[in-house]
């Protein structure tokens, strides 16, 4: 839920559905008056509101006109229609979707401050309709939580190997419970977090902070990348045998930067560039694409960013590696991404997207002539220019900010989409990334070295982490309620201890 949105209905008119099959969850199986996206719509007002009966939600709608303009209702339907499709249209599937959504949808609008018809359930845990039986408590969802965890980092972990020979007397499982036990304190060290792991360890022998960088030093950026890739298909292979993992989406591309520099980065200006912001400082920089929307926020590839690297190249090997993983619908993006060349690769993959412009001087005027006819939204085409009299055609919309501070053209966002405005209410998901980066650099080792590998071994091991904690969470909420809520009950703290006894530490 974003908190551009006014209200609740707001949302639910601005849903889009394109990508979703209704005619799978349709037992008419053949075409009738009404279609089944504006039912959607409808019953899922139906559940915001709380409404037992049709009766209530046909008195809305009759009283509401422009509402039904919205949802693309010429007239209201009977009661009996609505009847008949909730029990007899509507597959059971479906109606437990419908009943999902709205609850989620009543919590997303409560924490952005936006209005809603009543107070959602805030139960993480709530059997709704369905319950039967109580809730679970912490022990039962921790001691699931460690069985589930157990099973995953057998089959997650063995993605990772080092380039070791034979005979070696310290398996290679401890040099990622050590990586395990380092992204569980802040700022420790590879030295100073062997030393305590050796008395916290239930093996015999662990690796010394030396020999675990000497050993990941071995490794290559694309080795790297290659086995967290693996790591992530055998998440994902859990994570779709069950029905509440949706193996298509949304996915946002972002660049985070590692802390600031400040030692002597001769020889390393290729890789300890600027940051992203107008500034003296410099820093590692790392991408990643991330899964976003309704999804598990899975971290499906990472990749550094070195000095040269155009954006178009960034954004195509990511989104290479996104596709091979799951069904990408739509892209979203920060503004530093609003190239004319990356937009119109992702258009030549039959891809969506949505990146917020930097306003030049026609944006700016265009602004400025908003603002004096009092219009918070407006719409229109442009031809970007790729060279050699090639084109790209987008729609620019502009939006007016709320709560701006300012009283001129930067009163309002503009927003780049190539599937017009329905898409744009997509985009307050992007947010999601940039909380999934405070969670990843919370599990990341501590570090002064400058190898470039080391220090990305360390982002995309982080990643995994996180992924690995996102990933269980699902696991155990649908295991102890049948349902999925983006909202975590374990915690990432939770998951890493859990893991630690799986990687030999006590």
């Amino acid at each position: 839920m974003h908190p551009d949105h006014d209200s609740v209905e707001q949302f639910v008119c601005e849903l889009p559905l394109a990508y979703f099959c209704f005619e799978t969850h349709d037992c008419y199986g053949s075409s009738t008056r009404y279609e089944m996206d504006s039912l959607f719509r409808v019953f899922l007002l139906k559940e915001l509101h709380g409404w037992e009966h049709e009766t209530a939600l046909i008195g809305y709608l009759n009283s509401h006109p422009e509402l039904c303009g919205r949802l693309d209702l010429e007239t209201v339907p009977d009661q009996s229609t609505l009847w008949r499709t909730w029990n007899e249209r509507f597959t059971r599937d479906l109606r437990k979707m419908i009943r999902k959504a709205a609850r989620t949808i009543l919590i997303k609008a409560q924490n952005a401050d936006v209005a809603v018809p009543r107070e959602p359930e805030r139960n993480l845990l709530d059997r709704g309709h369905d319950a039967t039986k109580s809730d679970p408590d912490d022990k039962a969802i921790l001691d699931k939580a460690g069985t589930i965890t157990k099973h995953v980092s057998r089959v997650v972990f063995p993605a990772f190997s080092l380039n070791r020979g034979e005979g070696c007397e310290i398996p290679e499982n401890a040099y990622w419970g050590l990586q395990t036990y380092l992204g569980l304190r802040e700022n420790l060290a590879a030295n100073e977090g062997a030393r305590s792991f050796i008395h916290e360890s239930t093996r015999d022998r662990t690796p010394l902070g030396h020999g675990h960088r000497d050993q990941i030093r071995d490794l290559s950026i694309e080795q790297i990348r290659e086995m967290h890739r693996q790591a992530v298909q055998q998440l994902i292979n859990e994570l779709v045998e069950t029905e509440e993992f949706f193996r298509a989406g949304i996915v946002a591309i972002d660049i985070t930067e590692d802390d600031p520099f400040t030692g002597d980065r001769t020889g390393h200006e290729d890789e300890i560039i600027g940051t992203k912001e107008n500034s003296d400082e410099y820093a590692y920089q790392w991408a990643t694409v991330q899964l976003v929307g309704n999804a598990v926020p899975l971290v499906l590839d990472a990749r550094p960013v070195r000095k040269g690297e155009s954006r178009k190249e960034i954004v195509e090997d990511l989104l290479d590696s996104a596709e091979g993983l799951v069904h990408v619908d739509n892209v979203l993006m920060d503004r530093e991404f609003d190239s004319q060349h990356v937009l119109e690769m992702i258009s030549q993959r039959g891809l969506s997207y949505v990146v917020p412009k930097r306003m030049q001087t026609s944006e700016k005027a265009q602004a400025k002539r908003l603002l004096q006819r009092d219009q918070d939204r407006y719409e229109t085409d442009r031809k970007l220019h790729l060279g050699k009299n090639e084109w790209h055609e987008t729609t620019l919309i502009y939006r007016l900010k709320e709560n701006s501070e300012c009283d001129d053209h930067r009163q309002y966002s503009v927003f780049m989409t190539n599937r017009g405005s329905g898409h744009l209410t997509e985009y307050g998901y992007r947010w999601e990334i940039e909380s999934g980066y405070r969670s990843i650099k919370r599990f990341m080792a501590a570090t002064t070295s400058k190898d470039f590998g080391l220090r990305f071994f360390y982002f995309a091991f982080a990643c995994l982490l996180y992924s690995i904690w996102r990933a269980v969470d699902l696991l155990v909420q649908v295991e102890l309620t049948g349902e999925y809520e983006r909202s975590p009950v374990i915690t990432a703290d939770n998951t890493l201890t859990l893991l630690k006894k799986e990687t030999g530490i006590g």
